[in-house]
Order: C-alpha cells, then sequence, then structure tokens
C-alpha cells in the first residue's frame, strides 16, 4: 500500500486551493497542518503539500521526468460529472476537452485535470 505522497508546490495557498477542495470531495480528510505545509489522508495513505524553502523552480511540468499525474477513483460517472463541473471555481482546467470523458479511451469515464502549477490529476468512474 502506498504511505505517502509529498508533492512540492510553489504557491502553498493557491494549493490548498485547488487540491484540498478536490481531496476533500474525494472524502479524504485534513490531516497535518503547518505553516509550509498541508495534508489530507484516506486509510492510512496520505497526501502532502509542501512550499519548501529548497524549492528551485516555479511550476512543475508534467511532460518532463518525474511525476505525470495522479489518479484517484471517483464513485461513479455522475460524482465525475460534478467534479468536472465545479473544478475550475477551484483552480482546475478540464484538458483534452474534445475527448472527455473518453481522453483514456472509449471504455475508460474518466477526467484529466490541471492545477494552476501545472499537476494533473485522473478521474476514474467505477
Amino acid at each position: 500500500m502506498l504511505h505517502h505522497v509529498e508533492l512540492w508546490v510553489p504557491d502553498l495557498g493557491r494549493a490548498v486551493t485547488s487540491w484540498g477542495w478536490l481531496l476533500e470531495r474525494l472524502g479524504w480528510e485534513p490531516y497535518q497542518d503547518w505553516p509550509a505545509g498541508r495534508s489530507w489522508r484516506t486509510g492510512e495513505t496520505y497526501v502532502v503539500l509542501e512550499q519548501s524553502p529548497a524549492l528551485t523552480g516555479g511550476h512543475h511540468d508534467r511532460m518532463r521526468p518525474g511525476l505525470n499525474h495522479l489518479a484517484f477513483h471517483v464513485p461513479g460517472r455522475t460524482e465525475l460529472d460534478a467534479l468536472v463541473t465545479e473544478a475550475p471555481r477551484h483552480g482546475w482546467t478540464l484538458l483534452f476537452p474534445d475527448r472527455h470523458p473518453y481522453a483514456g479511451g472509449a471504455e475508460h469515464y474518466a477526467a484529466y485535470l490541471e492545477d494552476g502549477d501545472g499537476f494533473e490529476v485522473e478521474l476514474v468512474a467505477r
């Protein structure tokens, strides 16, 4: 089982607005809170957002080596559609809108969202 994922972000407030909303809508609970970071957990797994003073860049590029995206289950199509509708109000942009919700293939009902710092999530309907 995955223990945790830590994302270094250039602007903690902006990241908390987008990621906090999404994780909590997906059922994750706030876990830790300190001046440079926040985390949310589900079960024993947690996601950390941290604005580290050691950060060397200002924008994540999912096309470069490293993390491309994180994928999360969504209970169903109705819930996924609601998240896609709400997402722009929380800093997310729908990727591949011309192929949505089948950008991952004809049998894969999903949404691909990107936040203001270039991080991508894939939301997959069960």
